[in-house]
């Protein structure tokens, strides 16, 4: 095809995205050998944390032939899920817990998987015999370099993607091409001398500008990281239970974000009060995360949050629903309830611990008991 019927032919797709849903299009060429080389560098300092799939099949993203063979093209595709405005005023109300503004919806993998479908469908008619792949935060690809060669925004301090006019508050997804179609123009960096999402990190995870450290950002921490929260990030977690969105909210570009108007991103208008989170039961859990991103964290990791959250909330009346939680069948459950007892209650919390965990075999928590116990060992 000439170069003229391609132009056609990405205009056409690029209207078919916008009316399936997408609100970003964007043509970038499969080069990713620079951007894996400093991936790679990332994955040398340890800053994937526990996070062992980041690792795998970095030959791929250095090399998309690897991925698509005879790959020419990528199409990448921005989905705005603002729904609500959001500051952080959540930090003062410490009994309600908070979550990433991204987990109040349905998991978009369900909701963009189907879209990428419905467009690659149209690829194929528009573009007969190619060959495509689809991807939706998966597969070893890097998404992020790729958007920003497809001029969908750039790579802020943060390290989220940025759109000048729009914020960063978006999925991103892509087709695979072994079409050669006409680039888009890349994305300008304007973060400028801007540092706001650095110095708000309540766990200092920005490192260096554009250089995250995911073994103490919150999101990790409450999402991805499977064991015990390490206790020098229990403080800082605060009252979030799933995510942190604290370096989106602050970040000026951010004030520019319009709400979507897509229907499937809307929450049901879920409550997120501590106690009652804490006292969910394994079907409970399940009927009420069914469709969300935080059914993959299962209910030991998110009651687990919840418990540290409530340790947060400074207030001695529900210490009553964490020393219920000490019966729990959840080890990881049972030593956040005893590291949030001790932050409640102080050496007030041992006698109950005791007679609750008289005959306790876990490891895990016996480690958190023994650490309560020597940081009070001077006043018994």
């Amino acid at each position: 095809m000439d170069s003229q019927v391609l132009t056609d032919k990405v205009d056409t797709l690029r209207r078919e995205a916008f009316r399936i849903g997408f609100d970003g299009f964007g043509v970038a060429r499969p080069e990713t050998a620079q951007a894996g080389e400093r991936f790679q560098q990332w994955l040398d300092l340890d800053y994937d944390g526990e996070m062992a799939y980041m690792g795998r099949w970095n030959d791929k993203r250095r090399d998309m032939s690897k991925v698509l063979p005879d790959i020419q093209s990528v199409i990448c595709l921005r989905s705005n899920y603002f729904t609500a405005k959001k500051d952080l005023g959540f930090l003062g109300r410490k009994q309600t817990g908070d979550v990433s503004l991204y987990a109040l919806n349905e998991d978009y993998h369900h909701v963009l998987t189907d879209r990428l479908k419905e467009l690659e469908e149209i690829v194929k008619r528009e573009l007969p015999d190619c060959n495509s792949k689809i991807y939706v935060d998966t597969g070893p690809i890097l998404e992020k370099p790729l958007a920003q060669n497809a001029g969908l925004g750039w790579i802020g301090k943060h390290t989220n993607l940025l759109t000048e006019g729009e914020g960063s508050w978006y999925f991103l997804s892509e087709i695979l091409l072994d079409v050669a179609l006409p680039p888009s123009k890349p994305a300008v960096n304007r973060c400028g001398t801007c540092r706001e999402c650095i110095d708000i990190c309540p766990t200092r995870a920005i490192v260096a500008p554009y250089v995250l450290d995911s073994r103490r950002c919150i999101s990790y921490l409450t999402i991805e990281l499977k064991g015990a929260i390490p206790v020098e990030f229990r403080k800082a977690i605060g009252n979030r239970v799933y995510g942190c969105d604290d370096c989106q909210i602050v970040c000026p570009w951010n004030s520019y974000a319009v709400a979507t108007k897509d229907n499937e991103f809307y929450s049901p208008g879920e409550t997120w009060e501590l106690v009652d989170l804490i006292r969910l039961d394994e079907e409970q859990f399940r009927e009420r995360f069914r469709r969300s991103p935080i059914k993959r964290l299962k209910r030991r990791g998110f009651l687990r949050n919840v418990a540290v959250a409530l340790g947060n909330c400074g207030d001695p009346k529900v210490a009553p629903y964490l020393i219920d939680v000490l019966a729990d069948e959840e080890p990881l459950i049972r030593a956040h309830a005893v590291w949030a007892l001790g932050e409640l209650l102080g050496q007030g919390a041992l006698d109950e611990i005791d007679k609750r965990l008289a005959d306790e075999n876990d490891a895990l928590v016996l480690e958190e008991v023994r650490q309560l116990k020597t940081r009070y060992s001077h006043a018994r």
